[in-house]
């Protein structure tokens, strides 16, 4: 992946204030008695308002705005209408698109709860790759961190979920495991964009897929968690792009 220029930056923050707004919608929308397609539409609703497309409908044969998975599901859950009731987990996928550029960004909650350990460990994983992001590292520098925070929380990565190199495309080079040792692999660059992803288990590396034939779950049942934010590189510190708290 080349460094992107200043104007390509540019898009990509808007369109990445895009994802960060429609996040922050959809969590305050998360509560019980609300089904999975309403999330949806506030989703979408507010990518459109903004004056984006949906990013996740450039996947062939996806024709939603977001995934959205309960309980065990972990990613690429279809919106549908199950009705979310007091102590379900919801980790919510979006992405939109400006200009032809794309963003990616993810979150889980608990609905009417606070968040759990299993959920602190997560975004705290996040963080810790978030970190990592910057000119002069390597992606393994990012994944070591996710990883050894999964599991220091006690819990597992899933070792066939990623993220990736985000712009032009939903999903371009490099890929960004959450596993991997430190001082390996690619070296960053100042202006490359990533989506960096927290995709982990209570208690699994495993996952199966649902019979809609995009729904990736936890093998053994076990809750499902994901945390992700697309970034610039940076020369001392990344630029998160997708933070909902601060739009």
């Amino acid at each position: 992946m080349k460094p992107r220029t200043a104007d390509e930056l540019e898009l990509m923050r808007k369109s990445g204030k895009m994802s960060a707004l429609a996040l922050k919608n959809v969590i305050a929308a998360v509560k019980s008695g609300v089904s999975l397609k309403e999330l949806e539409e506030v989703v979408a609703k507010t990518i459109e308002a903004e004056g984006g497309t949906a990013s996740f409908k450039t996947v062939p044969g996806y024709n939603w705005y977001s995934c959205i998975n309960i309980n065990e599901e972990v990613v690429h859950g279809i919106p549908r209408d199950i009705v979310l009731k007091k102590g379900d987990k919801v980790s919510i996928d979006l992405g939109a698109l400006y200009k032809g550029w794309h963003t990616d960004t993810a979150w889980s909650v608990i609905v009417d709860e606070e968040p759990s350990v299993f959920l602190r460990v997560g975004e705290e994983a996040l963080w810790a790759g978030v970190k990592k992001a910057v000119a002069g590292n390597r992606i393994g520098d990012i994944s070591h961190a996710i990883q050894t925070t999964i599991e220091g929380g006690g819990f597992e990565v899933v070792r066939s979920l990623i993220g990736h190199g985000v712009g032009k495309e939903l999903h371009e080079e490099p890929e960004v495991p959450g596993y991997g040792k430190a001082g390996t692999g690619m070296v960053l660059q100042e202006g490359q964009t990533i989506a960096i992803e927290a995709i982990y288990t209570e208690s699994t590396q495993e996952v199966v897929l649902a019979p809609d034939g995009w729904t990736i779950a936890s093998e053994d049942g076990s809750l499902g968690g994901l945390f992700e934010m697309t970034v610039i590189i940076g020369k001392d510190k990344a630029e998160v792009i997708t933070d909902w708290r601060k739009v």
